[in-house]
């Protein structure tokens, strides 16, 4: 499984895109390639209020802290169907790890270990990883939107959604030099997640792919 952050190349090659993923091989064996839709400063600054550590559904959950600076939006966050609704709020917790693992360059985070497991895991500690490795933090707007379930016969579950990452940009960590390139088509980036529910009810990343331009997502 192999994760390239397209942010990091928005640094070094004025790439648009801010949280783009190539594709990445699962090791699940579900069938999350055939879903399809249909139409995020650092160190001393003030963080947001972390996460809750107790869900509704009585999970115990490690705290996650985004930066101010950072701003994830996620449309729609429930849907109205109590499963449906855990696989997004997993997700969503997902992408905060990401961007916190970032934030305290610890790409292998108890919270990123938290929400996923198996390939999910090895790529997404190899994607953060690039960025500390490159003094890059994280900062601006992303929205996922268009995000849908769809739950197979082996229990995993198959998430489609789209980013607008036309407002994201990636800030160097020493300096606080912002690294922002004008908005186009690569800023819209279509994404296919599986996720697996483990034994504590946590809905895991296994497997990603992702699609720069898709013309699913563009606005």
């Amino acid at each position: 499984m192999n994760r390239r952050p397209a942010l990091l190349a928005a640094a070094t090659m004025t790439a648009a895109a801010v949280f783009s993923l190539t594709a990445c091989g699962g090791g699940d064996g579900g069938s999350g390639g055939n879903d399809k839709i249909a139409g995020a400063d650092s160190g001393d600054e003030a963080q947001k209020s972390p996460s809750a550590t107790a869900s509704p559904d009585g999970i115990t959950r490690p705290k996650i802290s985004v930066p101010k600076d950072v701003d994830l939006v996620f449309a729609p966050e429930t849907t109205g169907d109590a499963k449906a609704d855990a696989v997004l709020r997993d997700n969503a917790e997902y992408w905060r790890a990401i961007v916190e693992s970032i934030e305290k360059q610890d790409p292998k985070s108890e919270a990123v270990r938290f929400y996923s497991k198996g390939s999910g895991l090895l790529g997404t500690i190899e994607w953060s990883g690039n960025f500390i490795k490159s003094d890059l933090t994280l900062a601006g707007t992303v929205r996922f939107t268009d995000r849908k379930v769809k739950f197979s016969k082996d229990g995993s579950a198959g998430l489609t959604y789209c980013s607008d990452e036309s407002k994201g940009f990636t800030k160097d960590r020493k300096t606080g030099k912002k690294h922002v390139t004008p908005a186009g088509k690569d800023s819209y980036i279509l994404y296919n997640d599986r996720l697996r529910k483990n034994a504590d009810g946590v809905w895991q990343l296994t497997n990603s792919t992702s699609e720069m331009g898709s013309a699913l997502c563009q606005p």
